[in-house]
């Protein structure tokens, strides 16, 4: 394998969680004879930052913005993004050249006295910001009290037990990669179901830089690009730019992969639910037809209903 004449300029995010997984893409690369270093840019999105999501919108580009900024502007060579900070609209000129791994992508509860949701005591205080953790709690438990819970995640992690808050829901993921998941409890796909494309990083580039998409095109896994295709493609089809409790996953069946979507009513009332296979060759269209079985049992007005929360709460951004 041959090597750059420089070392490739990797964009992230300053928090951990950011800082581990462009170190991990980093060594991926430096095993292939690649060697690159880490590019800090801080992000509207980032703790501290006054930026807080327009109403109506999903408030992902608050953790991306600068650092595509800084890819179009040719100050770094890729970005390591979680994918689902990513837009399903990348700006033009940029692709996803790799999705090198996944971590699992369920969510994990950690609580103060340990458990599941289920263990959790009556009118117990659950901190999360992400409106589809909030609508699936209470479809699970209506007389949980869901407060909004901010920052990275190890500073979530320390609130838990503190002034009153009983447990938080975070990404499985996040909490493995940083080492603090000794204590958290996965909560099931089928009652949980996690955002797209959860758990899986993106290697963001320039779409015009043949040299440094072909020294990322080993590490792209052809199966796992076909399973989050399809989650977001799904996402596009539904959300069309309007914040919605939307939760979606692809699980290997006996036949091939299987797409499983779900929308939630953002008091968890009312949920609606769709699956199908996924065609290897087109997982695209694969998700358009889940998410149109969805949006024909009514999905849009639970949509709508979101939409509109999250413009009287300013909750809804999903987050690690």
């Amino acid at each position: 394998m041959t090597t750059t004449a420089r070392a490739l300029r990797i964009g992230t995010r300053g928090s951990d969680l950011a800082r581990w997984q462009a170190t991990r893409v980093q060594t991926l690369l430096a095993a292939r004879g690649v060697s690159a270093e880490l590019v800090a840019i801080r992000t509207s999105g980032d703790e501290g930052s006054r930026a807080r999501p327009a109403p109506g919108t999903t408030g992902k580009g608050l953790f991306t913005k600068e650092i595509e900024d800084a890819l179009l502007g040719g100050r770094v060579d890729l970005a390591v993004h979680s994918l689902k900070d990513l837009s399903t609209e990348l700006p033009t000129g940029l692709t996803i050249a790799a999705y090198p791994e996944r971590e699992d992508p369920r969510d994990a509860l950690v609580s103060a006295r340990g458990g599941d949701v289920l263990a959790l005591p009556r009118g117990a205080r659950v901190g999360t910001s992400s409106l589809r953790r909030r609508a699936a709690l209470l479809a699970a438990r209506s007389d949980l009290e869901v407060v909004a819970l901010r920052g990275n995640v190890p500073t979530r992690v320390k609130q838990v037990g503190r002034e009153g808050l009983d447990a938080a829901v975070l990404a499985l993921a996040g909490l493995r990669r940083l080492g603090l998941a000794e204590d958290a409890v996965a909560l099931a796909l089928d009652r949980f179901p996690p955002a797209p494309g959860q758990g899986a990083l993106a290697l963001e580039a320039r779409a015009e830089d043949p040299a440094v998409l072909e020294l990322l095109r080993p590490l792209d896994q052809p199966a796992l690009r076909c399973a989050v295709e399809a989650e977001r493609t799904a996402l596009a089809e539904l959300e069309g730019g309007c914040q919605a409790a939307i939760g979606a996953f692809c699980e290997r069946g006996r036949d091939g992969l299987v797409l499983q979507v779900r929308v939630f009513a953002p008091d968890g009332t009312k949920q609606l639910s769709a699956r199908g296979p996924v065609d290897p060759g087109d997982a695209a269209k694969s998700g358009r037809m889940v998410a149109r079985d969805l949006l024909l049992q009514g999905a849009r007005d639970l949509i709508r209903a979101a939409d509109e929360f999250t413009a009287r709460s300013g909750i809804g951004r999903e987050e690690a």
